[in-house]
């Protein structure tokens, strides 16, 4: 009498044969064809710019080319969607912002799961904000600009409703119990009009006014690190001012579809580890206002655990939707 192949037999000997694929196409890696780095945003754009910068290094050590395609709309969404839907073998990566951990809260529908969609891979950089000013406000720190804001209607920039700058400001306003109008711009345009006298008080990321401060056009009043930039040593972080355990930061990550093989993420982390310790990309890095430190897929992955319900929260205590 012939016996039937037990079931969970057949599925150890699926789960071998996919796991032998998945092996192979991980050696095989990246021999087949260049590889797609997604920009959430538009070319010029931060996040543009360290993709460049690594994607350059990264084709010179992978041996293949890495080509940046820039896929910007919906606050980062079109971009996203784009990857979440491509093949997980390695080919197709993300390069995205602390947006992709707002957005979800942020939208409707964003058209995607930070902690289900993706594999994080690597935190490749991240720049504090910094409240600054004009230099006609008298203000000369936070808690001075907080008491001007009880005294005379203020208003603030910032790069747009919902971004990292505009929640870190809210934040402010609601510990504070201060009411400044939030007046949107895109980033160029919001440092442009603080610059001008339009609004006197603005919130955006130090990377994007480190000029403007350094020449002395604007003045810097707080930082929103843990920690003094290393950029603005003179610059007091928010916490030192009276809000303890304030932090918030723009960062800026690489990600890869769900299912992509262990090995090809794993080597992926390892090369851009390497690449972002380079010294010529240290040094564009400072100039840039941004920071590095080498951190491991586990670790990104739960940073990226945090920082979703982190944001949720914020985007849910500040109001801010976007259809």
């Amino acid at each position: 009498m012939r016996r039937s192949t037990p079931i969970a037999v057949i599925g150890l000997l699926g789960l071998a044969l996919l796991m032998g694929v998945s092996a192979a196409s991980a050696q095989e890696w990246p021999r087949q064809k260049p590889v797609s780095f997604v920009v959430a945003f538009g070319a010029g754009s931060i996040t543009d710019t360290l993709a460049r910068m690594v994607g350059q290094k990264l084709s010179e050590s992978l041996g293949q080319a890495v080509v940046v395609d820039n896929r910007p709309g919906a606050g980062g969404n079109i971009g996203t969607q784009r990857v979440r839907n491509s093949a997980p073998d390695g080919y197709t990566i993300l390069m995205h912002s602390v947006a992709y951990t707002i957005n979800p809260a942020l939208y409707a529908n964003a058209g995607y799961d930070p902690l289900k969609d993706f594999v994080p891979l690597i935190l490749a950089a991240s720049t504090p904000n910094a409240f600054s000013v004009h230099p006609s406000v008298p203000a000369k720190n936070l808690q001075e600009l907080i008491k001007l804001s009880r005294q005379h209607p203020l208003a603030y920039g910032s790069p747009g409703i919902g971004t990292s700058p505009h929640l870190s400001m809210e934040r402010i306003k609601t510990i504070a119990k201060i009411d400044i109008t939030h007046v949107p711009y895109q980033p160029a345009q919001a440092v442009t009009a603080l610059i001008g006298g339009q609004t006197p008080v603005l919130s955006i990321s130090v990377s994007i006014q480190l000029p403007h401060i350094k020449a002395g056009k604007i003045r810097a009043l707080a930082v929103t690190s843990a920690q003094r930039a290393p950029t603005l040593p003179d610059v007091p972080t928010v916490a030192e001012q009276g809000f303890k355990g304030y932090e918030e930061l723009n960062w800026f990550g690489i990600f890869a579809p769900a299912a992509v093989p262990a090995g090809i993420a794993g080597r992926l982390n390892a090369e851009m580890n390497r690449v972002l310790e380079l010294p010529d990309i240290r040094d564009k890095l400072g100039q840039l206002g941004l920071d590095f430190r080498r951190n491991s897929l586990a670790e990104f992955a739960a940073f990226i655990k945090d920082e979703v319900p982190k944001q949720a929260k914020a985007v849910k205590d500040s109001g801010a939707k976007v259809e």
